[in-house]
């Protein structure tokens, strides 16, 4: 009939048959970690640890961990969101050079797509600052405390979001999932639309290695759609936010120590006398100490995931790193160094000066006492 008009009905949003929603949370809290002691201590409290691990889709030739982390598993947490009961895993990875990555995973299946995107903001607020992440964190240092080298007192920390899909009701290449699903409020975490520029941002940062994978990166949080659960995109980007973390740390602790530095200096200097060599001597090296020990522990971060031949996972990592900002605070750790460096050699010269005007003073008493020696002899 000419008069009938048939309704288009929008389709249903599809839904996650199998997924996840991980929360990390890493914490600085020791300037170095015996693993082997560690796994040692956490099997002497009962649990079984995780193993040292490296990644497990990819060969060791084309990525690998420099020294791989050790998983502890530190069972069940049930949680709450907005009176719902959600069962969650919690496991912690201990890295070689100080930091833990705490993380609380939310399995997911038969959700809608928008159901699956609250889901994801739910947590986010109920895992913010503060929640479980305390108590998680005094456990991990209780039970492996005789493994950590010099522990920090208040931990520096960072966090971040990952949702993955593993399996949708049906099959979609990553073009069409990306056509299908708003992806925007999940990355965003925000109920309001965003503009078109805010929206080409969050979406930038996005890759594909097989047509029916993809990730895309933000500065706190990220969506992976893998149909083969490879979790190797997981473990990189747990990498790049310790290497921050250890970044940061050491950005800290440097903004900190170099006031007192110069003040140390300023009193070495003023209060100058016939042993000022000795005093500059010492704060030399307690300065060249400094040095060392912030670049061993920087390197030994730097070098926590080693990249030769896999192309794709080296361009997500390079772009997690770039995202999180690692270069620009690794070059300001290098910068203050530096300076360090600089004040070092200073010291060094000044100590140098001083012996050497000490030596001048010694021979010239020496001759003094040899003249006077010499004149009551005679």
């Amino acid at each position: 009939m000419a008069g009938d008009a048939r309704l288009e009905v929008a389709p249903q949003p599809p839904r996650v048959h199998a997924g996840q929603v991980i929360a990390l949370r890493l914490y600085d809290i020791a300037y170095a970690v015996d693993l082997k002691r560690a796994e040692a201590l956490w099997a002497a409290r009962g649990p079984r640890s995780g193993g040292r691990r490296g990644l497990t889709g990819t060969p060791p030739k084309a990525m690998a961990f420099g020294e791989p982390p050790l998983g502890l598993p530190l069972g069940p947490l049930p949680l709450d969101l907005d009176g719902a009961r959600v069962a969650a895993e919690v496991t912690a990875r201990l890295y070689d050079f100080g930091v833990v990555a705490l993380a609380i995973t939310v399995p997911v299946a038969d959700l809608l797509w928008p159901d699956f995107v609250a889901l994801t903001n739910r947590l986010a607020v109920a895992l913010g600052p503060g929640g479980p992440w305390p108590d998680l964190l005094q456990r991990v240092q209780v039970g492996v405390a005789e493994a950590l080298e010099k522990p920090t007192g208040a931990p520096v920390e960072e966090d971040y979001l990952i949702a993955v899909v593993n399996r949708l009701e049906e099959p979609l290449s990553a073009e069409a999932l990306l056509a299908r699903l708003d992806l925007v409020p999940l990355l965003s975490g925000e109920t309001r639309p965003l503009s078109e520029g805010a929206r080409a941002e969050l979406l930038r940062q996005r890759f594909s290695y097989y047509p029916d994978d993809l990730v895309v990166l933000t500065w706190d949080r990220a969506f992976i759609y893998e149909p083969r659960q490879d979790t190797d995109v997981i473990d990189v980007l747990e990498v790049a936010n310790a290497q921050l973390l250890e970044m940061r740390f050491y950005d800290e602790l440097l903004d900190d120590e170099l006031p007192r530095i110069y003040d140390l200096v300023e009193q070495a200097r003023r209060g100058a006398n016939l042993f000022a060599a000795r005093r500059y001597a010492r704060l030399a090296r307690r300065l060249y100490g400094l040095v060392a020990e912030v670049t061993e522990l920087t390197e030994r971060a730097d070098n926590a995931l080693q990249v030769t031949e896999d192309v794709y996972l080296a361009r997500v990592y390079a772009a997690a790193m770039a995202l999180f900002r690692v270069p620009v605070v690794s070059a300001a750790v290098e910068r203050k160094l530096a300076i360090i460096r600089d004040t070092y050699g200073a010291l060094y010269e000044e100590a140098s000066g001083s012996r050497a005007e000490l030596l001048e003073i010694a021979v010239l008493l020496l001759i003094a006492l040899e003249v006077v020696l010499s004149v009551l002899r005679h």
